[in-house]
C-alpha cells in the first residue's frame, strides 16, 4: 500500500492532469505515524491560511448539481478533501488536479446515486452527497457520517428537510437511502441551528419546483460560501448569514470557477499558538471579520490583535488573563475553537470557565492536557480551569481534529519533547502543518510509529 501511494504521488506530480483517485489513494492509508515536538519557543514570522475545510466538504459535492465541469480554486491539501474527490470519481466524475490546491470538476456523466461505504465513513461531511444526489437524480444513499466522535450526530434535521420536500428516506444498517419522484419547494423550520441541515437544505431544494423557505438557519461563513457557489451555478439563494434562507428552484444549473474562502478555523488555531508561546505571527490570507469572535476573546485574555485586509497580527508579551466562554453558533464563538482556548487557558493567571453548548464530547482533550500538569475540572457541559505557570512535555493523542491541533499548541507550549500520536485526526484539517509550524520556527517532524502490537513484543 505505501508503495503504491508513493508513486500516485509521483505520478500525479509529475503529470498535474492525473485523476484525483490516484492523488487520493495515499490519504487513505492508515498510517502509524506521530509528531515530535520540541516546545518553549514563541513563534514568529509569517503562515498563509489554506481554503476553509468546511466550505470545501460542502462545496465539492455540489459540483454534481452543474452536470457541468467546474474549476474550484484554493481547496486545502488535507484528508477530507481527498475523500471528497474520491467520493465523486467513484460517483463517475472525470477530475483532473492542475495544482497543488485547483481542481477541475466535470460531472456531466455520473454513473451512480450510492456512496461507498467505505469513504462515506471516512468523513462527517459524506452527508452532503444525499442534498447533492437527491436533487440531481431523486435519489442517493449515504452511510451514517464518520469523522470525529464528538458525540451523537443527528440527522433528523436533514431528513425533516428531505421530506418536506417530497423526498421518502430509510435508514438500514446504517445507510441512508432518499428517494423521490420530484422536490417541490416547501417552508421548512429547523429544530435547532445546524450546519449541517442548513447546507442540505440548499442543495437539496435548488433545483425543486417552486420556492423553498428555510427558517432558524445556521450562518457560518462556509454556509454563505457554498450559497455563492450555487450562485455562480445558476441557483437563486438568497438569504445566506441570516436566519432565513429562500431558495427558488431552477430547472438547471452549470458550471463555473469558484475559489473557496480562507479557513476561519485553521486561522484561528494559528492565532492562539501565537498568543501561547508568547511570540508574533503574521497570519495572511484571512478574512478578519470571520475571526471576530476569535479575536474579541484573545484581547480580552491579553492578547495584541491588529487586523489588515486580508491578515491579522497576533502577538502577546505580558500574561495570559482568564476568560469566560461559551460556545455558540456563529457568530458567537465557534466550538470548534473551545479545545484550542482551553489550552491558552490552562496557563492563565487565574480561574477560566467554558461551556460547551454544541457538542457532548468536546472536553475530551481535557485528560491528554491534565498528563501535562494542567488543573481542569469538568462538571457535563463545563470546564473550570485553574491556571498552571507552565505545562510540561507528556505524551499526548490526538482524539479528534480540534482537539489534535490543541494539543499540537500545548506541546508547542511546553518546555521540553512531547509526541503526539494519532495524528490522522489532525490532518483531516490542517494543510502542510508541520512545514508551516517549521517556517514560524517550531521544533516538529513527523516520524513513523511502531505499532502496538510490535511494541508489545518487544
Amino acid at each position: 500500500m505505501r508503495v503504491c501511494a508513493q508513486r500516485c504521488a509521483e505520478r500525479s506530480s509529475k503529470n498535474p492532469e492525473w485523476p484525483c483517485r490516484w492523488r487520493a489513494c495515499d490519504k487513505e492509508i492508515i498510517k502509524l505515524e506521530k509528531f515530535v515536538i520540541t516546545g518553549g519557543k514563541p513563534l514568529h514570522g509569517e503562515v498563509t491560511i489554506s481554503g476553509a475545510k468546511n466550505a470545501a466538504v460542502g462545496i465539492l459535492p455540489a459540483t454534481i448539481l452543474a452536470a457541468d465541469v467546474c474549476v474550484i480554486e484554493n481547496l486545502p491539501d488535507i484528508s477530507d478533501v481527498a475523500v471528497s474527490l474520491k467520493i465523486l470519481s467513484t460517483l463517475g466524475a472525470s477530475i483532473k488536479m492542475l495544482n497543488r490546491n485547483t481542481y477541475e470538476i466535470d460531472t456531466t456523466h455520473l454513473n451512480s446515486t450510492n456512496v461507498p461505504d467505505d469513504l462515506s465513513r471516512q468523513m462527517r461531511a459524506s452527508y452532503y452527497f444525499l442534498g447533492a444526489l437527491l436533487s440531481r437524480f431523486g435519489k442517493a444513499q449515504v452511510a451514517m457520517p464518520g469523522g470525529c466522535n464528538l458525540g451523537p450526530r443527528p440527522i433528523d434535521q436533514h431528513l425533516k428537510v428531505f421530506s418536506a420536500l417530497g423526498a421518502e428516506d430509510s435508514v438500514d444498517y446504517g445507510m441512508i437511502t432518499v428517494r423521490a419522484k420530484e422536490l417541490n419547494g416547501a417552508h421548512i423550520f429547523f429544530d435547532k441551528v445546524s450546519v449541517g441541515a442548513t447546507m442540505n437544505g440548499m442543495l437539496s431544494a435548488v433545483m425543486a419546483q417552486g420556492q423553498t423557505i428555510l427558517e432558524n438557519c445556521a450562518k457560518e461563513p462556509h454556509v454563505v460560501d457554498l450559497a455563492n457557489f450555487l450562485n455562480m451555478c445558476g441557483a437563486d439563494v438568497r438569504g445566506a448569514g441570516t436566519d432565513v434562507i429562500k431558495v427558488r428552484g431552477v430547472e438547471k444549473m452549470h458550471g463555473c470557477t469558484y475559489s473557496i474562502i480562507p479557513d476561519q478555523i485553521e486561522a484561528g488555531s494559528y492565532m492562539v499558538a501565537a498568543a501561547a508561546t508568547g511570540g508574533d505571527v503574521l497570519i495572511k490570507n484571512v478574512t478578519p471579520k470571520h475571526l471576530e469572535p476569535i479575536t474579541a476573546k484573545l484581547r480580552r485574555a491579553g492578547v495584541d490583535v491588529e487586523e489588515f485586509d486580508d491578515s491579522v497580527r497576533v502577538s502577546r508579551k505580558g500574561d495570559i488573563l482568564p476568560l469566560k466562554i461559551n460556545t455558540m453558533p456563529h457568530p458567537g464563538f465557534p466550538t470548534d475553537m473551545q479545545p484550542l482556548m482551553g489550552v491558552l487557558l490552562s496557563v492563565a493567571k487565574g480561574t477560566s470557565t467554558i461551556t460547551e453548548s454544541v457538542w457532548d464530547n468536546r472536553f475530551r482533550y481535557v485528560d491528554e492536557l491534565r498528563k501535562m500538569g494542567a488543573m481542569v475540572q469538568v462538571d457535563g457541559q463545563v470546564a473550570v480551569f485553574e491556571g498552571v505557570d507552565k505545562l510540561n512535555p507528556a505524551p499526548l493523542r490526538a482524539s479528534d481534529l480540534r482537539a489534535g491541533a490543541a494539543m499540537v499548541v500545548a506541546a508547542l507550549m511546553a518546555d521540553g519533547t512531547s509526541e503526539i500520536e494519532e495524528i490522522g485526526h489532525i490532518e483531516r484539517g490542517y494543510e502542510n502543518i508541520v512545514e508551516k509550524l517549521r517556517g514560524l520556527g517550531a521544533e516538529i517532524s513527523k516520524v513513523d510509529r511502531m505499532p502496538a502490537a510490535l511494541e508489545s513484543a518487544m
